[in-house]
C-alpha cells in the first residue's frame, strides 16, 4: 500500500488574519489583501497569527499564537478591476449604474513561522 502523503504536502505554511480576512500563506506566495500602508518595496510583518503548519506538526492559537509572526514586503499598491453595480426596479422604470474599484496591496511572504522579537 502506498501513502497518500507526498513531499510536496509536507511543507509548512501559515494562515494569518489582515484586514478581517484570513490568508493561507507560504514562503514565497505573493498574495492581494485589503490595503496597508506603505510604499513598494517596504517591509510588513503580520503578528495575527492564527495557525502554523511544518509538516506534521500543527499549532492553533487561542484566538492567535503570541510567539509567531509572518514577515513580507510590499510589491504594488493598486486598484482591481472595475465591477459593476447595477440596481433596476421593473414597473417604475428606475436603474442605478455604479462602477467600484476596491484598492488592493500585493505582497511577497518573505519569512513564515519566525518567532516574535
Amino acid at each position: 500500500m502506498t501513502s497518500l502523503r507526498s513531499d510536496s504536502m509536507t511543507m509548512s505554511f501559515s494562515i494569518i488574519e489582515t484586514g478581517s480576512k484570513q490568508y493561507k500563506v507560504a514562503e514565497g506566495a505573493k498574495i492581494k489583501i485589503e490595503k496597508l500602508e506603505g510604499e513598494a518595496g517596504a517591509a510588513v510583518v503580520f503578528d495575527k497569527v492564527l495557525l502554523v503548519a511544518n509538516g506534521d506538526a500543527v499549532e492553533i492559537g487561542a484566538p492567535y499564537l503570541v510567539d509567531k509572526k509572518v514577515e513580507g514586503k510590499i510589491l504594488r499598491q493598486d486598484r482591481a478591476k472595475k465591477l459593476i453595480v447595477f440596481k433596476y426596479h421593473s414597473k417604475t422604470r428606475q436603474r442605478k449604474k455604479k462602477g467600484h474599484r476596491q484598492h488592493f496591496t500585493e505582497v511577497q511572504i518573505t519569512k513564515v513561522n519566525e518567532n516574535a522579537s
